[in-house]
């Protein structure tokens, strides 16, 4: 693998698959890499997860995959061992020695739960030895619950747990003993205080029973509860320059978690944080929002980004698609461009005309040019291509009117026709930048002689509307309302200007109606 992606997504809980199911929903493309190690493996159940109360952990992440895979998103099983910077994103070595490059990144590697050396605690741990009252209180209501001391805040534990159950017990476990104030807190709670430290956990057939205390009595017990150390699983983004900072619950350290503003992202650009990494309280539905809120501001990012290069991009193609190299470019490219026919609107708006001196602006490969020959006019054939005007040449030739053509390479931006040459003046589809063109159809009505004709045809911009996927450029596109602004109505009687419709097929194959814009305007 050395593909490249919109995200790449660390991890794959709760706050992993919930962002790359929004991004991939947003039409990113996403890999979402996860060890398969989730902190809640241990758990039986979900709480709190409105729509998914009491669901198993395994399976929400099954439904969650399997709804991220089914917008697109990708998956690799394995750890990301490193990442760097490269270029504008990232990339991510992979165990196996593969590598993968992403545009941004979302972390959501979680956390782990550091548990205090007391034998059998591990082995019990998110089954009946509990942290969260939100995550397993119900479960364990009414039952007798001993909270194991293992830090100052362990009289608030006793205490919150007691709302779940008239039967908890502090055990001390080394502590030292509440003082008077506290000593009554407790006790006008109903909670007992067992001195001494435990040695370690009782199992009764594959169920806590209580515990056995270092001087060998046993406390009986249905549950026990400890406060962990939570410890981000923050690897590959200390890799990144971003350090873990501590969590403080009043005076005391719980733990750490990466710094993050409220969408999630880091203070390294393009780096997004979610779930326990970025917020070691965070329950598997806040996580799942976690994740949405950053897969958000990450597409958000990336929007603004794509903007930015379609900008650049743009004013490039504005800059160089109607100069020379780019025309000679597309007729290279192709035995022929245009149809061979004339265009519509010169044969409806000149058939009735009679023949005189005629100028074909941007003949291309000579159609319009070899019509009006046909018809008796003698034609001035001016384009900017030389390849164009050679295959124009070598068409006239065959249909025998050669010798009632000129054709001049020329741009006539920078070498304008002579004023009052011409009977007719004929510009079709002639689209450039707005103040080149007013310059160029001031020059083209210039060239009218009196009692001549302009023609000027354009793209509508109303077809932009349309799937006729004409170029994107508004700019370059005008009404005949646009061009009439410019003749002076005391030299100029206008004929025609309306925006003229025609059925095309757009490239999908489906019929369209498009515009044209139509001015035919008499010199006076």
């Amino acid at each position: 693998m050395d593909e490249t992606y919109d995200v790449v997504v660390v991890g794959g809980g709760a706050a992993g698959l919930s962002g790359a199911l929004a991004l991939s929903r947003a039409r990113r493309s996403v890999l979402v890499v996860d060890s398969g190690e989730p902190r809640n493996a241990p758990a039986d159940r979900i709480h709190n997860y409105l729509g998914r109360e009491g669901t198993p952990p395994g399976e929400l992440l099954a439904i969650g995959r399997a709804e991220v895979a089914g917008y697109g998103g990708q998956f690799r099983t394995g750890r990301v061992e490193a990442a760097t910077r490269d270029d504008d994103g990232f990339r991510l070595s992979l165990d196996g020695g593969d590598s993968v490059r992403a545009r941004r990144l979302l972390v959501t590697t979680g956390l782990t739960d550091e548990l205090p050396d007391v034998p059998g605690l591990a082995q019990r741990w998110g089954r009946d030895v509990l942290h969260c009252p939100y995550c397993h209180g119900w479960e364990v209501r009414d039952q007798r619950i001993g909270v194991l001391a293992t830090g100052p805040l362990a009289v608030h534990q006793a205490e919150m747990w007691r709302q779940w159950s008239p039967t908890v017990l502090l055990l001390l476990h080394g502590s030292p003993a509440p003082g008077a104030e506290v000593a009554e807190r407790l006790a006008a709670r109903g909670i007992a205080v067992v001195p001494g430290p435990v040695a370690e956990v009782e199992v009764t057939d594959d169920a806590l029973s209580g515990v056995r205390l270092a001087d060998g009595r046993v406390v009986a017990l249905d549950a026990v509860v400890v406060a962990t150390r939570l410890t981000p699983r923050a690897g590959l983004l200390v890799g990144l320059g971003l350090a873990p900072e501590e969590v403080m619950m009043g005076e005391h350290v719980i733990g750490a978690q990466i710094p993050a503003d409220a969408t999630g992202a880091t203070t390294v650009p393009g780096v997004w944080v979610a779930g326990n990494v970025a917020d070691l309280r965070a329950q598997v539905i806040t996580s799942a929002g976690a994740g949405l809120n950053a897969a958000a501001a990450i597409n958000a990012d990336l929007i603004a980004e794509d903007t930015r290069v379609a900008v650049a991009e743009y004013r490039q193609v504005v800059a160089t698609a109607f100069e020379e190299p780019a025309w000679e470019e597309r007729y290279q490219s192709r035995p022929a461009v245009w149809s061979g026919r004339p265009n519509p609107q010169l044969v409806a708006e000149v058939a009735d005309l009679a023949p005189g001196r005629a100028l074909d602006v941007g003949s291309g490969e000579g159609a319009d040019a070899v019509w009006l020959a046909e018809r008796g006019w003698q034609v001035t054939a001016v384009d900017i291509s030389a390849t164009a005007l050679t295959r124009a040449a070598a068409n006239a030739e065959t249909v025998g009117v050669g010798d009632r053509i000129e054709f001049t390479h020329a741009d006539l931006r920078d070498k304008p026709p002579a004023e009052e040459a011409y009977d007719l003046v004929s510009a079709q589809f002639m689209h450039l930048p707005p103040e080149q063109r007013r310059e160029l159809f001031d020059r083209l009505a210039a060239s009218v002689a009196p009692g001549g004709v302009l023609l000027i045809v354009g793209h509508h911009p109303s077809d932009l509307w349309t799937t006729a996927r004409r170029m994107h450029m508004p700019d370059m596109m005008y009404t005949a309302q646009d061009v009439a602004a410019g003749l002076d109505p005391s030299r100029w009687k206008v004929l025609t200007a309306e925006a003229r419709p025609r059925p095309a097929t757009d490239p999908d194959g489906n019929d369209v109606t498009i515009h044209d814009a139509v001015l035919l305007a008499r010199r006076r």
